[in-house]
């Protein structure tokens, strides 16, 4: 239990994958499906407020973000993400009445989830990311091309992200969490600071691959 924030700590097997997860309350589900570069702390403040309004819910570690597992084949597409959140809600006990909420890439894993499996939720609500009909808007304005350079970066197949990224001490992550975020503090307190504990335990290469190197693939 964080009782600072009033939620607790589990772990559950979902779609082969052992998950960490965060959460808090009892009632119908509320699954929420973190992005980059982030993980289920970002949901902290957010848990405790539906579990008040009379939610269960429930942030899982996304797949590759400890203490969730690294999988085994290195697959984090869309339709894996997809299939994971699926898996969730059936372990977790949802049903008709769930309600599935995804920021960034977890926004992405969200729209496939609610399209694959539309009777499992009874709502979707998504942040940062707009459904997959306005790319043609998104991918045509200039300003918004540069804030996406991250994404082409990390689907270079030659490795050149994962050197980029694990050099000194991944400070890289730094400064794309305080470009986005406008946070400037690293400091050990700063949630780009912990999402830096989830990543060191592989390899440079498995580091990365839980990012979005692949908009929308699946």
């Amino acid at each position: 239990m964080d009782a600072s924030f009033g939620f607790r700590s589990a772990m559950v097997r979902a779609n082969g994958l052992e998950f960490g997860v965060l959460e808090a309350g009892s009632g119908p589900l509320a699954l929420c499906l973190h992005g980059f570069p982030d993980a289920a702390r970002t949901w902290r403040h957010l848990l405790p407020a539906l579990a008040g309004a009379g939610f269960r819910a429930v942030a899982p570690f996304m797949r590759g973000y400890a203490p969730t597992a690294v999988p085994a084949d290195g697959a984090y597409q869309v339709g894996a993400l997809v299939a994971d959140v699926v898996a969730l809600h059936e372990v977790l006990g949802g049903d008709g009445d769930a309600v599935l909420i995804g920021h960034d890439w977890g926004a992405e894993a969200a729209y496939g989830a609610a399209a694959f499996a539309p009777d499992r939720w009874r709502r979707l609500v998504t942040l940062a990311v707009p459904p997959a009909a306005l790319d043609e808007v998104l991918f045509s304005d200039y300003e918004q091309l540069k804030r996406f350079f991250y994404l082409f970066m990390f689907r270079d197949p030659a490795g050149f992200a994962e050197a980029v990224v694990a050099r000194d001490e991944m400070a890289y992550l730094d400064r794309l969490w305080a470009d986005c975020s406008h946070v400037r503090d690293v400091s050990a307190e700063t949630s780009c600071a912990r999402f830096h504990k989830l990543l060191p335990r592989t390899s440079a290469a498995d580091r990365t691959c839980a990012s979005p190197g692949a908009r929308r693939s699946g």
